[in-house]
């Protein structure tokens, strides 16, 4: 079988632009072309010459390391997009099958632009690290490009009439999308970087923790693929394989994970917890009978839901985005099953529900449906479901633990502080006995930060039971319901037999406690 970039279908007019350049679907394919090619030229010398430089060689306390604004975002798009693209990769490969010849501009475009997105992002970690703005001029001139050619693109199939039913155009819509996204994303670091077209740019410091030789903890500074894969902690791990180490090799936490900055964080949300307690009290009570009165001053606000809001405003956000990434890993958990059923179901040569392409601008153009009936496509998203529900699912654990550590350490400071100010009548008055002491100390900030390690599990059991059940009730029928009738009908005795056990180890510690 012969090779064009057009393709040689019988001598066909593949090469005719009597109705115009962009109205030729391997021209249009080739415009694309143009972005990928000028970002490769332009970044591939600028890469092996700072390749040995400290641009690429970034070691553990650079004195310029930071983050450009909308570091996560852009990462997040430059997965997004590498998604979209392999995509397309397979959609032009599949599309591919129906001709008689091979044309090349179905897929070889989506390669180059593979290619130039794995650039970018490599072109511009090394920017960041060296902390030299001014060449991601580059980049904004790649994005522009990309943009434009896209957009030309989606607009002459919709057209030519190519609408939703065929997967190229959802395909080529969302790529319009997210080039758009990353060209408003570097208009931000010019606007907030003032680099370009700006008398005085903006100078910004390095982290204060990256100055300080004895900080070893990267997590929070690295970029998003190391932070979510934990490559940094490679030289830890290498230097552990060949002897023990100890606390100096580790070094010292961040700033941010100390207790000190974790207990100074949980006393603002406590007072203001108190500021708003006493509000309350103030609208609910009448004149002569508020808690703020000139005799007795202020009374703090009391209970355990004040305590529940003020570790919620401290520690609230980790534990959402904990929670969140439990649910994508949950979602992401269901893609495995269905994808090995979609290869079971259309691996059979009988097999022909799917809706044949339409020839469209000279090539062909398939649904959805057919893009999916194909074996090897439902096995390359089953690996990558596969890899991003592990991803998440570490992250989750990640951020759950990290937090609970916080929180523990947190409470501790304070009751270290609150032992310091206690009066030696209370401890021989029997106000506060040394068993009570260490039971808050060691048992129930420990129950606290366990709690956090276990929230994220809390609401992604009910996820898991309904998507479950709907999953099966899709699958197998009626017949599915019985087993969420179990579940349903073994929920209440659960839930008995946690009281209870609850209920035994709390009368077990108050015993312990009084022997003490």
């Amino acid at each position: 079988m012969s090779l064009a970039f057009c393709g040689n279908d019988n001598n066909s007019a593949a090469y005719n632009v009597d109705g115009g350049v962009l109205n030729n679907g391997c021209f249009l394919d080739a415009l694309t072309v143009v972005p990928h090619v000028f970002l490769l030229f332009i970044t591939f010398p600028i890469l092996f010459i700072g390749w040995g430089s400290q641009s690429s060689k970034v070691h553990i306390h650079h004195s310029t390391w930071l983050h450009f604004p909308g570091h996560n975002l852009r990462w997040i798009l430059t997965f997004i997009l590498l998604f979209i693209i392999v995509c397309e990769i397979a959609e032009g490969i599949v599309s591919d099958g129906f001709n008689q010849s091979v044309h090349l501009h179905l897929y070889m475009p989506s390669c180059l632009a593979f290619m130039a997105a794995i650039t970018s992002i490599i072109y511009y970690h090394n920017i960041e690290t060296s902390n030299f703005p001014k060449l991601l001029m580059t980049l904004l001139i790649y994005w522009v490009l990309a943009f434009v050619s896209k957009t030309i693109k989606f607009a002459k199939y919709t057209e030519h009439g190519i609408g939703l039913r065929q997967l190229r155009f959802g395909i080529t819509g969302l790529l319009t999308l997210l080039y758009g996204l990353l060209l408003a994303v570097e208009i931000n670091v010019i606007l907030r970087r003032r680099y370009m077209c700006f008398a005085h740019p903006t100078e910004v410091k390095p982290p204060e923790d990256l100055q300080d030789l004895g900080v070893r903890f990267l997590q929070p500074f690295v970029n998003l693929l190391s932070k979510s894969t934990y490559w940094w902690m490679n030289t830890f791990i290498t230097a552990a394989h060949r002897r023990p180490i100890d606390l100096k090799v580790i070094g010292k936490l961040p700033i941010a994970m100390r207790a000190l900055t974790n207990y100074l964080k949980l006393r603002e949300a406590f007072e203001a917890q108190k500021v708003n307690g006493y509000r309350e009290s103030s609208n609910r009570e009448s004149f002569h009978e508020r808690s703020v009165t000139p005799e007795n001053g202020p009374v703090s606000p009391k209970g355990s839901r004040w305590i529940w809001l003020a570790l919620r405003q401290a520690f609230g956000r980790p534990l959402v985005l904990s929670i969140t990434f439990r649910f994508i890993a949950d979602l992401l958990g269901f893609a495995g099953p269905l994808c090995i059923s979609g290869i079971v179901h259309h691996i059979s040569s009988d097999n022909h529900s799917a809706l044949p392409p339409v020839k469209l601008l000279g090539v062909h153009f398939i649904s959805s449906e057919a893009f999916l009936a194909n074996a090897y496509v439902l096995a390359v998203l089953l690996f990558l479901a596969l890899l991003l529900q592990r991803t998440f699912l570490q992250a989750s654990y990640y951020v759950a633990i990290e937090t609970g550590i916080k929180l523990r350490a947190a409470i501790q400071t304070k009751i270290y502080h609150k032992i310091m100010r206690l009066c030696t009548s209370n401890m021989s008055m029997g106000d506060m006995t040394t068993a009570q002491i260490c039971s808050l100390v060691a048992r129930d900030t420990n129950h606290l930060m366990w709690f956090f390690f276990l929230c994220p599990n809390l609401w992604a059991m009910p996820v898991q039971i309904v998507m479950g059940v709907l999953l099966l009730y899709y699958l197998l029928g009626v017949s599915a319901l019985i087993g969420a009738m179990v579940i349903v009908v073994l929920a209440p005795l659960q839930y008995f037999v946690a009281t209870r056990l609850s209920r035994a180890q709390k009368s077990t510690l108050v015993s312990t406690s009084l022997k003490l």
